[in-house]
Parts: C-alpha cells; structure tokens; sequence
C-alpha cells in the first residue's frame, strides 16, 4: 500500500535509502500549535469501540502509532504513556523526536504542517514515511467468501456453530506482516476506482499480464465490485507510520461472493507490493497489519460468521 502512494507522491522510500538517509533530531522545546481548524478531517472517525481490542478494551486503540522503531528506520519514539495520549491532557515535558525520511523531504508539501494527529500524541513530529501533512488517504478491499468443503457446503465452526469466513490476504514486503490488500487514494480518485485497482494489482498482479489477461480480470472484478457491498469502516487508522503531524485514515468495505463462483474464475498472484497472497479464515486468532484485524472482525460480525471460539463472547459480537 505504502509503496505504490509513495511512488507517485515522488516521495518512495526503500529501506536501504531510510537507514542509510535521514534527517532525525530532536524537537527541543518546540510548542505544538492548538487544533484550530487544522485539527479536523473530512473523513475522520474514531470510533474507539470498533477500534479497541477483542476484550473490550479502548487502551489498544492508538498502540501501533507509538511503536518503535519508526517503519524502514532505526528511529526510536518518545515514549508516551497510555494516561498521556490526549492532547488535552496537559505534559510540558512532552518532547518528541522529530522525522522525516529524505526522500518524502524531497517531494511536494501539502496542507498545514501544524495540524495534530486526532488520536492523540505518538512520540514523533515530522511526516514520517508519508507524503502528507494531516490525513493520508488510503482504501481496503475485504475480499469474502464462505468456506467450502469438497463437496460445495460450507463449513460450520465445531465450537461457534457458524459459518467460517476467509479473506483475501498478502504479506506485505515492508514488513512482513499479513494484511487487506489496500492502497493510497489517488488525486481525484474515486474510493471504488481505489479498492478495484488495488485489489487487482496486490493480489492479483494484474499489472504483469497480457492484454487478454487484463481484459478478464477487469471482466471478473467489474462483477464482484459492482454487487452489492458494506461499508466496514471509515475513519483514522493506528498505523505505525503515523506521527503527530501525519496519520492514515482510510475507508474499508467488503465485498463479499456468496456463492464463490466469481473469485473461482480468478487465481490469486501477489503483485506490487505484496511478497505472497492466499485466502485466510478469519478468526480472532489473526494477527494483522495495523488495524486490519479490528476490519476483519466487523466483517464477521456484519455477516455473522464464526469469529471467536468463546461462544459467549461470539454471541456478543466482541
């Protein structure tokens, strides 16, 4: 996802250029600005239920964005303590490190450098690997069908009682990591434009086939995106390439083949950015890239499927 935005924002990063290039220095006692109107965006949502973790808990919910190293660097955080994440909560002290990669320095500017991460403090100023001041925009296609057994009937969980669901997932190059193969939204750029051609060339490498070749996957996803679809979420996302000037947002919506007849006719191929692709059942026991484990169990939830081997807590949706 990261690869294909940075890329385009003349901005591209590779792990070799940030360790062996960047601009890192404390920021002193430099004064973060109040929000103003810089603070909002357009698409922020933070729903801390929907983006805390399994058991209820809103502590997870802005984890990953105080992370170190920072991603495709040697670069250490400043520590910030759960109780010390609000913005309104008052820490004078607060002097975090400031970051950005070189090569994004090299790339266009945009929006108010002052404007302040919603989810609170992360430990790092400065743009990070992302090309934006503010919100970054990016798409999650979740790619659904039941699992089936040889013989066309899809399989019930033996503990939960419901159907078991899978996922189109790839390991992301960057890091490792299994996640949604999304990606950054273009300028002017319609979301459905987004999830279609990143989905197409992440996990299907669409971009390495033959003019026939394309045609027939365009054929087939014309098909799956077209149908009816749910939007999962919308809103800010706890990446680890946040900072407090630079954040993800990003819209996720699932696109689901009831009768799997459609993705039958398309053979998963990692491309892009992805090191390999497969179908995952989606259970509570994934462990995924930023938020995506928290998208995929609002999928189960929406299509009522085998999430959890605790059936009280399946029960509740959790």
């Amino acid at each position: 996802m990261a690869g294909r935005f940075l890329g385009r924002a003349l901005a591209a990063v590779s792990l070799s250029v940030a360790l062996a290039s960047v601009t890192v220095r404390p920021a002193g006692r430099r004064r973060i600005p109040a929000c103003s109107s810089s603070f909002s965006s357009s698409w922020f949502h933070l729903d801390t239920n929907s983006m805390s973790g399994s058991n209820g808990s809103k502590e997870n919910s802005h984890n990953k964005a105080r992370t170190s190293p920072y991603p495709g660097s040697k670069v250490e955080r400043s520590q910030v303590p759960n109780e010390k994440v609000g913005w309104l909560v008052e820490w004078r002290d607060y002097n975090p490190v400031e970051y950005t990669a070189v090569s994004v320095l090299a790339g266009p500017q945009w929006a108010d450098p002052q404007i302040r991460n919603p989810a609170g403090r992360t430990g790092l100023v400065g743009r990070g690997l992302l090309g934006r001041w503010g919100p970054n925009h990016a798409a999650d296609p979740i790619i659904t069908r039941w699992k089936r057994d040889s013989s066309g009937n899809k399989i019930l969980h033996p503990v939960s009682g419901k159907h078991i669901l899978q996922f189109v997932a790839i390991k992301r190059k960057d890091c490792g990591e299994w996640a949604i193969p999304g990606g950054m939204v273009d300028p002017g750029e319609k979301i459905s434009a987004t999830l279609k051609r990143e989905f197409g060339e992440e996990a299907l490498n669409s971009l390495q086939k033959s003019g026939a070749e394309k045609r027939e996957i365009e054929e087939q996803l014309h098909k799956l995106f077209s149908q009816e679809h749910l939007v999962i979420y919308k809103g800010y996302v706890d990446d680890p390439r946040n900072t407090d000037n630079a954040w993800m947002e990003t819209e996720a919506v699932n696109y689901h083949d009831e009768t799997g007849e459609i993705m039958d006719n398309l053979t998963l191929e990692a491309g892009d950015d992805a090191g390999k692709v497969r179908w995952v059942d989606i259970s509570n026991r994934l462990k995924l890239y930023a938020s995506h484990s928290q998208f995929i169990r609002l999928v189960a939830e929406k299509r009522d499927a085998h999430w959890s081997e605790d059936c009280e807590t399946d029960g509740q949706g959790s």
